[in-house]
This record gives C-alpha cells, sequence and structure tokens, in this order.
C-alpha cells in the first residue's frame, strides 16, 4: 500500500521551531519531487515548499523563504520540513505530497499524506 505519513506537529511558541517529517511506505521517494503544503482553517491549501528527486532543487513560499529548509534522505525515504522562526500565521495542516513536477501548485502531486497539525501560539 502506497502511503506518506507525516510526523513531528505540535504546538509551538512564536519564534519557535519545529522539524517535521514525511516518511514513504509501499514506494521509493527517490524519484518524486516532494512538496510540502499548509491549510489553515477557512483557507486554501498552499504550497510552502518542494524538493527536486535528487533534492539539488528546492523553491520556496515567499511567506517561509528563510526561515523554512526542505531537505531529503532518500536511505531512508524521508523528506525534512525544519521550521525555524515559527508565526502564529504559519499555523495549519501540513500535508506532503509526492509528484512528478518541481512546483507549489497542488495539481502536480498525486499522492497526499494525512497531514501534521502545526499551532504557533502564546
Amino acid at each position: 500500500q502506497l502511503q506518506l505519513v507525516e510526523s513531528g506537529g505540535g504546538l509551538v511558541q512564536p519564534g519557535g521551531s519545529l522539524r517535521l517529517s514525511c516518511k514513504a511506505s509501499g514506494f521509493t521517494l527517490r524519484s518524486n519531487t516532494i512538496g510540502w503544503f499548509r491549510q489553515a482553517p477557512g483557507k486554501e491549501r498552499e504550497g510552502v515548499s518542494c524538493i527536486s528527486s535528487s533534492g539539488g532543487s528546492t523553491n520556496y513560499a515567499d511567506s517561509v523563504k528563510g526561515r523554512f529548509t526542505i531537505s531529503r534522505d532518500n536511505a531512508k525515504n524521508t523528506v525534512y520540513l525544519q521550521m525555524n522562526s515559527l508565526k502564529p500565521e504559519d499555523t495549519g495542516i501540513y500535508y506532503c505530497a509526492a509528484g512528478r513536477v518541481q512546483s507549489l501548485a497542488t495539481t502536480w502531486y498525486g499522492y497526499w499524506g494525512q497531514g501534521t497539525q502545526v499551532t504557533v501560539s502564546s
């Protein structure tokens, strides 16, 4: 069964950090672009970051540039999102997804995880 599982979410104070993980089972991630997306209550799902299959190319939404870092360990079949200097507006459910095109648009991704909640609040 093809599956993506996110972990690492939680409650953190503004200015804090979290590291999200996205682990695949049933297939190998190394041939896929992996994207991180988030959805806040009442808002559409938006692209946060994505990384090429080799890990040599990354993209970030303007709102997270300089604060978030995406990386991948193909040997562990896992992609990470390091989130620093978190702000209340970063709150939402974070999803990882596997696709074939390096893009922050959801339409290019066919496999999705169930999401992990990130809450930034004092």
